[in-house]
């Protein structure tokens, strides 16, 4: 955290071009400047600073910050607008005579480039702005140079002939590139791919993510990378199946059936009468809470693992087990608070595809949706080092019923 000494000497430095000074706080004047200081586009390699409350001159405007302007400047880390997640820190609020600071502290990404809203921004010297061509080549390259999450490595012996280029053309890129950005682009098909992390132009071949999102056959080259559902008869696995069902194929098409198969197959009201005159619609399980973990299982997956995802619906419950424990800085004592990502490529991708709403709460709002609709708590065993299970008791007004 930043002291009252250093933020005094932030405020004076008038020659750094990793320190930048504002009065506003709205999401359009201070996303591009997360995004610029992530991208650290002249390989400072140190944090960059947005002072909050200082004129460019380096006085301080004399302005108060309030609880709910501390939260919205914080929450532009979680909401999803700037893809990969930043890194920073919120400072408590500087108090001096003649008015009060906040510093919000940026650390370099090791995954650029960092876009807000779709487009990439950098900052050399005084100048902030939009990245060309050339220099998110330049951030691309760098990136290499980093370790490297699973998502990242290259999937060698495929090629751009192994993904479906008309669904990331038509159905990814307009999502995740804001229009101008790509109107005025006259980039290869790989190197649109690159800019967002599926294609690795060193090897000349795409990423794992670019074959799990786009591949043609992705079992073929991430041989674990499908989702199984099964339902049972009864209340163990030894119980008759009565249905199973197996999703493969490119997340940007599965990800979608997957959604529908929830809310048509497994989903299911009923009217139950609350007295003589009223009926009330009982639910089995909260379709918010199971598709979040689904997801949320689909997203965080070991996907080095052989294994696919286990979906088993059972007459009492539904148990979920995705390859991967905890991952990172997720320990058992600090989970659901705490949250890493494994595929920081998959978990931008879901945000951008409408999958995942804002990062780091999906999994504590779906407890509280299970236990809305009379689900109970759900079970996460995280004493499996190889594994994650989540198990959800059906509703129980529905069990009695």
């Amino acid at each position: 955290m930043i002291t009252r000494d250093q933020a005094i000497a932030l405020m004076s430095d008038m020659e750094s071009d990793w320190i930048e000074r504002t009065v506003s706080i709205r999401e359009d004047k201070l996303g591009p400047a997360v995004c610029a200081y992530s991208n650290d586009f002249p390989n400072h390699k140190q944090p960059g600073y947005i002072l909050l409350g200082v004129n460019d001159d380096g006085k301080i405007a004399g302005m108060t910050w309030t609880d709910d302007q501390l939260q919205a400047i914080g929450n532009i880390k979680s909401n999803g607008k700037i893809l990969p997640q930043p890194s920073l820190v919120v400072s408590q609020v500087f108090k001096f005579p003649a008015g009060e600071i906040v510093v919000v502290e940026v650390l370099p990404s090791p995954y650029p480039p960092v876009r807000f809203d779709g487009r990439c921004w950098i900052r050399v010297g005084p100048r902030r702005d939009r990245a060309n061509l050339e220099e998110e080549r330049i951030l691309i390259e760098r990136r290499a140079g980093h370790a490297k999450t699973y998502d990242l490595v290259p999937s060698f012996g495929a090629t751009v002939e192994d993904l479906s280029v008309e669904l990331f053309r038509m159905s990814y890129l307009p999502n995740a590139i804001d229009k101008a950005t790509l109107i005025e682009n006259g980039r290869t098909v790989e190197q649109q791919l690159a800019s967002l992390r599926f294609f690795d132009t060193r090897e000349n071949c795409p990423t794992v993510a670019g074959i799990l999102l786009f591949g043609l056959n992705p079992e073929f080259y991430i041989p674990g990378s499908y989702i199984q559902f099964v339902k049972f008869v009864g209340e163990e696995m030894t119980s008759d199946v009565e249905y199973q069902k197996k999703f493969s194929g490119a997340l940007i098409t599965e990800l979608g059936l997957l959604d529908e198969f929830i809310k048509t197959n497994i989903i299911k009201d009923r009217p139950t009468k609350k007295d003589a005159f009223i009926e009330e619609i009982i639910r089995n399980y909260s379709y918010w809470a199971l598709r979040e973990l689904l997801m949320n299982a689909v997203m965080h997956r070991n996907y080095e693992s052989n294994a696919p995802i286990y979906i088993y619906e059972f007459s009492n419950r539904i148990e979920i087990i995705n390859p991967g424990g905890l991952y990172g800085e997720a320990t058992p004592q600090n989970f659901p608070n705490a949250s890493d990502y494994r595929n920081v490529v998959l978990a931008e991708a879901m945000k951008v595809l409408g999958y995942v709403n804002r990062f780091n709460y999906g999994v504590k709002r779906a407890i509280d949706e299970l236990q809305r609709n009379g689900n109970g708590k759900p079970e996460f065993d995280l004493s499996l080092t190889t594994k994650f299970k989540v198990t959800i008791l059906i509703n129980s007004q529905w069990q009695r019923g």
